[in-house]
């Protein structure tokens, strides 16, 4: 059993630590690293994305609505509120002739806190195409409106379209969902609990639909290409997966969640894994996923530097004065 443990340590004394669970395996379900906490339940929050986005290709509505491959990338993704974020958003509620109104996502100031201070500034309102799941409920409401499914209830547990999410649920992680898993997310939309090891089923089901053919293989690689040519769509050019998806030089999908959860597949080498900070803190998860790629040799020494660059593990307080480091070891 190997076990993660994250450190931050000001001056020269841990102050904090944090906990990580992890699972990472190859295609074939062989386990290359383990905390042992294979059986636990979690939330994967956004990171689960593109599984919700599967019903909203296989609809038909990108080719009915002429949408491009920006969008795609927005319904697997966090977005955090830069411009060329709205840009897209706007030009995706308008082509489906939609008000912002008709997201449930509730509203949030951009993530990026460049893009909200620009709006609070300018005395401009926030609405709910800034919600960092903006794309995830164009996507559901796009697919709803191709089928002719009742959009004023587009997130209700037996809603249609939410129903045909949890098939595809049910078929990457080749379990059953049950109601006793159902929960909501931060957005509103249904979230689900599963247990670690479905979820790294799914990911490397997701890594073989990728690269063969099976029933959700048109679907899942126009997400992923779309995602992997627009890095900055997912999250944004602060981003922690928009990071390793630049670095990796494409090789590598991701997608980070709420509370500490971190999700990648590595589509050229067969090897997914599972991240969860028990404790919901995600400064922990930059160091120990580098860690773990470099441990497993996930990247190169040049795809590892480039990342380091450009999420450095020092922490600065509002002087800018460095006050501490974060340090992660495996064993």
């Amino acid at each position: 059993m190997t076990k993660i443990h994250v450190d931050f340590i000001r001056g020269k004394r841990i102050e904090s630590t944090h906990q990580v669970k992890a699972l990472i395996t190859n295609v074939d379900g062989k386990i290359l690293l383990s905390t042992n906490n294979d059986n636990d339940y979690f939330f994967p929050r956004s990171s689960i994305k593109i599984f919700q986005a599967i019903p909203f290709v296989m609809s038909g509505a990108i080719k009915k609505y002429k949408l491009r491959d920006k969008h795609i990338a927005l319904a697997c993704a966090s977005h955090k509120g830069e411009e060329f974020h709205i840009r897209e958003l706007k030009s995706w509620i308008s082509k489906i002739k939609l008000k912002t109104k008709n997201l449930r996502c509730g509203i949030h100031g951009p993530l990026d806190k460049t893009a909200s201070e620009k709006i609070i500034y300018s005395r401009k309102k926030f609405n709910e195409l800034h919600n960092n799941c903006a794309g995830k409920h164009l996507a559901m409401l796009t697919s709803c409106l191709f089928n002719n499914y009742s959009i004023a209830n587009y997130l209700d547990f037996n809603h249609p379209h939410q129903k045909n999410i949890r098939k595809v649920f049910n078929k990457f992680t080749e379990t059953k969902l049950s109601k006793e898993n159902f929960s909501l997310d931060g957005c509103s939309a249904p979230q689900y609990s599963f247990q670690i090891k479905s979820i790294s089923k799914a990911l490397n089901n997701l890594i073989k639909c990728y690269n063969s053919n099976f029933e959700y293989s048109i679907a899942t690689k126009l997400l992923i290409d779309s995602t992997l040519n627009y890095p900055n769509y997912i999250g944004g050019t602060k981003s922690f997966d928009t990071k390793v998806i630049d670095s990796s030089k494409s090789k590598i999908f991701c997608k980070h969640g709420a509370e500490g959860v971190f999700l990648f597949a590595h589509l050229k080498k067969g090897v997914s894994g599972v991240i969860k900070v028990s404790d919901g803190n995600e400064r922990a998860i930059p160091i120990t996923i580098i860690n773990i790629f470099r441990k497993l040799k996930l990247m190169n020494k040049k795809e590892l530097g480039d990342l380091e660059k450009k999420e450095p593990f020092y922490l600065k307080n509002h002087a800018g004065k460095k006050i501490g480091y974060i340090s992660s070891k495996i064993k």
